[in-house]
């Protein structure tokens, strides 16, 4: 809250404006408005984890340098969008490459961690599967999957932040009623370190409401590459170290339907040449149907915020 009017007068002052994309009709009033939001909540993430991280902080400080590293290279798409004056920065195979090179590195980290050792839990049934070295491709996938899904979900003024706010509410949630379950069966290390976890990801539901203030429709600032592939690095990050990657489907439904509805209007028109949709990803399909855009980011919240309570009551009843 503090940070962001000062963040918002640099960059009006720097002209540092979005670019619209000339085919989304709906959004030409936007064209102008500051980008590059996703500053205020990184630097309030980081800052604040930092301040308030207690003992064990391994797996906090492994989630923060992956937050950090695909902040800065939505940081770096978002600049040559300013710079050269258009919507579109790196180009898709550059950036992949980062995302895969600090998506490798994360999986070497969580196959030699102590921590996580290659590990990963099936949902719902409290079983552990050691992944071994395959371990690291999986991070890797995790990883781009999660940071390009909230990605494509920031289309809408307040959608990625809303949806990954309550994401993280049903993380919390879950890592609680972990903890509760084989809490005794964790040393007070691993405890500490779930903890920090904990703690991270209710920093981010923190950081999520304050942007709000400024992202809501109608947005003053958007959060740009810069705030979105940070907020998947988040996503896909907590997971992995907490070894729940598998419950990143469930919790983070909205963020696989906005890349399932682009992967499906990208493949069958290739082979048709026909779209399942108006327009991808899916959130764009409801703004051609006539459906205003503060009540598809309502839904969209609504749904997010019921899943993750969802699975976390299914979890609690089968402890």
């Amino acid at each position: 809250v503090v940070i962001s009017p000062v963040v918002i007068g640099f960059i009006k002052k720097q002209k540092i404006k979005q670019t619209i994309l000339f085919y989304v009709e709906a959004h030409k009033g936007k064209s102008g408005t500051p980008t590059m939001g996703g500053i205020v909540f990184v630097i309030s993430i980081a800052v604040s984890a930092l301040l308030f991280v207690q003992g064990s902080k391994n797996l906090l400080l492994a989630v923060l340098v992956v937050f950090l590293g695909y902040a800065m290279t939505g940081f770096l798409d978002d600049f040559i969008k300013f710079r050269f004056k258009r919507n579109l920065g790196l180009k898709a195979y550059q950036k992949i490459i980062f995302q895969l090179l600090i998506g490798v590195g994360f999986g070497l980290f969580a196959f030699y961690s102590k921590f996580v050792q290659g590990q990963i839990v099936i949902p719902f049934t409290g079983t552990t599967v050691c992944l071994g070295w395959w371990i690291v491709p999986f991070s890797a996938l995790v990883m781009i999957a999660s940071t390009n899904s909230v990605n494509l979900t920031d289309g809408l003024d307040g959608l990625a932040s809303l949806t990954t706010m309550n994401y993280f509410v049903g993380f919390v949630g879950l890592l609680v009623v972990i903890l509760l379950e084989k809490g005794d069966g964790f040393s007070t290390l691993e405890i500490m370190e779930y903890k920090n976890i904990i703690m991270l990801s209710s920093i981010v539901v923190a950081a999520m409401l304050a942007f709000l203030l400024f992202n809501s429709f109608p947005a003053k600032i958007f959060m740009g590459d810069t705030g979105s592939l940070a907020l998947g690095a988040l996503v896909g990050g907590t997971a992995i170290v907490t070894k729940t990657a598998l419950y990143v489907p469930l919790l983070g439904i909205m963020f696989v339907l906005s890349s399932v509805s682009v992967i499906i209007q990208v493949a069958y028109y290739k082979l048709t040449k026909k779209r399942v949709f108006l327009m991808a990803p899916l959130h764009h399909h409801f703004e051609k149907k006539g459906v205003f855009e503060g009540k598809i980011v309502a839904c969209y919240g609504v749904v997010s915020f019921v899943v993750g309570v969802a699975v976390v009551l299914v979890e609690l009843l089968l402890k």
